[in-house]
């Protein structure tokens, strides 16, 4: 294979950043990924499959794969010791070049060479401290990826990895803008229905709370599930919350 000219990349960065835009999710930007991946990365004579696997803090893996053969594949690496997992804690590209004469991770070549498959290159996803990331490529033949197949996936994998952090971010935002909206739509619950207990018993606010935080703490039930309770019970219809974004 052929490094891409310097307008290639271009386009790829270009495109890059149209995937993140376009897509809603981070799923489905590592979906669109992998597939851009495999079709940058193939030769019409030399296809290659592709997945994506990224590991977050305190958050499950997320894969994407550009065909079933490597969903396959990539489900595999997250059971057993791979390629994939090795490539993320090295950061750097872990290279099979035959399945048939690998003896590293026995237990997932095994698994593996049932697949159909023969060759693997996983390279490393610089994203950040907390996340590991790898671009994983397979390929029916042996012997599929010489050393200039690697230096172009690693340089293809540095602009993959800017546009996967802009997506991260991108949902690290959205995650914490959701959590703060349900946070503050809680809070207006539970600030009305204190107002409801201080107008049935003559009290003050904290008084109000205290009654209500006992409650909550009596019954065994979540304070604002419990202000819900008592808002629908003094009022004539629902009482909802409305937040501008």
């Amino acid at each position: 294979m052929v490094n891409p000219r310097p307008e290639q990349e271009a386009i790829q960065n270009g495109y890059f950043l149209d995937l993140v835009l376009g897509s809603e999710d981070v799923e489905a930007f590592l979906s669109d990924l992998a597939a851009f991946s495999a079709e940058s990365l193939s030769e019409p004579s030399a296809p290659v499959f592709c997945g994506i696997t990224v590991l977050r803090r305190k958050k499950s893996a997320t894969a994407a794969s550009s065909d079933e053969r490597a969903r396959v594949m990539d489900e595999l690496q997250s059971t057993f010791e791979g390629p994939c997992l090795t490539a993320m804690d090295k950061l750097s590209a872990v290279l099979v070049p035959d399945l048939q004469n690998e003896l590293r991770w026995p237990d997932y070549v095994q698994a593996a060479a049932q697949q159909g498959l023969r060759s693997i290159l996983s390279v490393s996803l610089l994203v950040e401290e907390e996340t590991r990331a790898a671009l994983n490529l397979y390929s029916e033949r042996p012997n599929a990826f010489d050393q200039s197949d690697v230096e172009r996936a690693e340089v293809f994998a540095s602009h993959a990895a800017k546009s996967l952090r802009l997506a991260l971010k991108i949902a690290q935002l959205s995650d914490a803008r959701n959590d703060l909206a349900a946070a503050m739509q809680s809070r207006t619950v539970i600030d009305l229905a204190i107002g409801a207990i201080m107008a049935q018993n003559h009290c003050s606010q904290d008084e109000a709370f205290t009654i209500l935080r006992t409650a909550s703490s009596n019954r065994n039930i979540k304070l604002r599930h419990l202000a819900h309770s008592i808002i629908a019970a003094v009022s004539s219809g629902k009482v909802s919350t409305h937040f501008e974004e």
